[in-house]
């Protein structure tokens, strides 16, 4: 439980600083659609740092080993969907973007898990 918290709070401070440094620090030096890349990464990022919250919010009462799967899956999300769009939006490598859909999938995969532990265990 406090490890999933520990990385949501992280991760939201992350997705905040990173959305500054996206708005302030990239802004002229990024085209439009390579920025747009950039905010979409922070709005996952802080849409999935809640996801992270709550998941370790819940723990202590669904203790379904399915809990810390989904955090672990938000987590890996978090790295590989957001991670990569961050440097293929500096960086324009295309490799990088097809990362993007596996980081959306362990997504998937983490909500999938939360909702199962939800339904079966409240």
């Amino acid at each position: 439980m406090k490890i999933l918290l520990l990385l949501g709070i992280l991760n939201g401070f992350l997705a905040v600083a990173l959305g500054a440094f996206g708005a302030h620090g990239l802004e002229g030096k990024l085209s439009e659609k390579m920025l747009a890349t950039w905010e979409k990464a922070v709005q996952y990022q802080m849409f999935h740092t809640v996801a992270l919250l709550a998941t370790g919010l819940l723990m202590p009462k669904i203790t379904a080993g399915s809990m810390m799967s989904a955090g672990w899956f938000f987590f890996a999300g978090i790295i590989l969907f957001s991670g990569s769009l961050y440097i293929y939006s500096t960086t324009q490598i295309k490799t990088f973007a097809m990362i993007t859909p596996i980081g959306g999938l362990a997504f998937l995969v983490g909500w999938v898990l939360l909702g199962y532990a939800v339904i079966k265990y409240i």
